[in-house]
């Protein structure tokens, strides 16, 4: 068998590599607003560029007009982390009429709601972790204002989370035992009480969600109603302002999903199921956001932490062999 010329080879792997981009092709990536999904989009972009070969690029999105767009235009092809309860009905019409996908689960966890305590707290005393603990120790909580009267930490006024907040506030009869709903003014204002807390080792009680940079910082517990969830009653009331009987329940989780376009699933498989396969616990995504946080970066600079300093994370979606490849490029 007669060697190959060593001119030939440089024109093989060009081959080579253009088939790879073209199997795969020119991909859009949304990349939305906040943080987590700034995060995810960057990540996928250049695990698809240089483990999937493909030509891909983000492009600036929001949920609304990215899910119309994908539907509508097919356009971009992939929405890394889609909160479908904001547009349910339209995108489960995208799937139904085969023009989206739903990849799989963007945080494996879905979104977390609930009423927290620190965790130094149930450390100290299990109780704390439940509903009924919080009620018999309600003096632990103290009003900043009124020291005759228990906090409980609200949504800042305005946001969807105050009305839920409020509701269960109601239906766990939270003011029999002494409690005060507190408006903190905003989002920070919330945040910066726990951590005030958390300075000070003092006990705080309040609506809080994740994943999030704060819960990746402070160690908090989530209290059990000891109810269970009833999603029904939830949506029909818990969420609505002129909720007249709320009952007591559990935040059923929110669901984060990956949406493609159903081309791309369709031209670029292997693509596809890395999408399919790829997922963060609340737990790793909260201490992403943390360090992102803490460092000011943005979605190239956590990028290249987590492939760096995160491989137990993110090789575990793809073969050992793209995952040399994305090692590669770095």
């Amino acid at each position: 068998m007669k060697k190959m010329p060593l001119a030939i080879l440089p024109l093989l792997l060009a081959s080579s590599t253009a088939f790879s981009a073209e199997e795969c092709g020119k991909v859009t990536i949304a990349e939305m607003s906040w943080s987590s999904a700034t995060l995810m989009a960057s990540v996928d972009n250049f695990i698809l560029r240089h483990g999937y070969g493909c030509d891909s690029e983000l492009l600036p999105g929001d949920t609304m007009a990215t899910g119309a767009s994908m539907i509508e235009k097919s356009e971009p092809d992939i929405a890394p982390e889609m909160w479908t309860n904001s547009m349910k009905e339209a995108l489960e019409k995208g799937v139904a009429e085969k023009r989206l996908r739903y990849a799989g689960k963007s945080l494996s966890n879905g979104g977390e709601e609930g009423f927290w305590v620190p965790a130094y707290l149930v450390k100290e005393d299990p109780s704390l972790a439940t509903i009924e603990g919080i009620r018999k120790n309600a003096k632990l909580f103290e009003h900043p204002e009124d020291p005759d009267k228990s906090a409980f930490y609200n949504c800042p006024a305005g946001w969807n989370c105050q009305i839920s907040a409020g509701n269960l506030f109601r239906a766990l009869k939270l003011e029999d035992s002494g409690f005060e709903m507190i408006d903190p003014g905003s989002g920070a204002g919330l945040s910066g009480s726990i951590a005030k807390a958390y300075e000070r080792k003092e006990a705080w009680f309040g609506y809080y969600w994740s994943p999030t940079s704060v819960l990746g910082k402070y160690e908090m517990v989530k209290v059990d109603f000891g109810t269970g969830v009833n999603e029904k009653h939830h949506l029909e009331c818990i969420t609505q302002e002129e909720c007249l009987d709320p009952k007591p329940g559990m935040y059923p989780a929110a669901e984060a999903v990956t949406v493609t376009t159903e081309d791309f699933a369709k031209r670029s498989p292997e693509a596809y199921q890395y999408l399919a396969t790829r997922s963060y616990t609340n737990k790793e995504m909260n201490a992403l956001l943390a360090w992102m946080e803490d460092n000011q970066a943005d979605g190239q600079t956590v990028m290249e932490y987590i492939i760096e300093e995160h491989e137990d994370i993110w090789t575990r979606w793809m073969s050992p062999e793209r995952a040399a490849k994305v090692k590669a490029a770095l």
